[in-house]
């Protein structure tokens, strides 16, 4: 098998078939797009159609085997919101590894507890757009350098 160099197409190819959503995962994601919890329609009112300082975000997107709650493509952040079923032991365990999968995606993962989109949503919206900004900022390359440009020449100078 020929090597990949990091950064070529063939590895951004690759990258991106490896986080793919498998056939299955779309199928669920779009079943999983009609019912949500009340905290969920909640966050997605403030959320979509770029209304959280104009980011995008998608709703039950999948990534790989996973369906996120809110994903912010442009960041590469997924939100998800949870629920006090997330509190049993088996479901913390199945969310570490899933988070930790995505990690190696690049996607970072911020849980928010259903109890604050409920009780304290200005607050978590701030912290959604703060995320976001320092991921879009952290992933924004710098701008090209400027060739040297020679200083112009004034007339009755000496040039060297």
């Amino acid at each position: 098998m020929r090597s990949m160099v990091e950064g070529s197409t063939h590895a951004r190819i690759y990258a991106a078939y490896k986080c793919m959503a498998t056939p299955i995962a779309h199928e669920r994601a779009r079943g999983l797009r009609r019912p949500m919890s009340p905290p969920e329609a909640r966050l997605w009112n403030h959320v979509r159609g770029h209304r959280l300082r104009g980011y995008k975000f998608r709703r039950q997107h999948p990534i790989g085997p996973y369906i996120i709650d809110f994903y912010c493509p442009a960041a590469r952040l997924a939100v998800e919101v949870d629920g006090s079923t997330h509190d049993h032991p088996d479901r913390v365990a199945h969310d570490r590894r899933r988070t930790a999968w995505l990690a190696t995606q690049g996607v970072r993962v911020i849980r928010i507890a259903a109890r604050d989109v409920r009780d304290e949503l200005d607050g978590v919206l701030a912290f959604i757009a703060r995320v976001v900004g320092e991921r879009i900022v952290a992933s924004t390359p710098p701008p090209p350098a400027s060739p040297a440009v020679p200083l112009p020449s004034f007339a009755g100078e000496v040039s060297d």
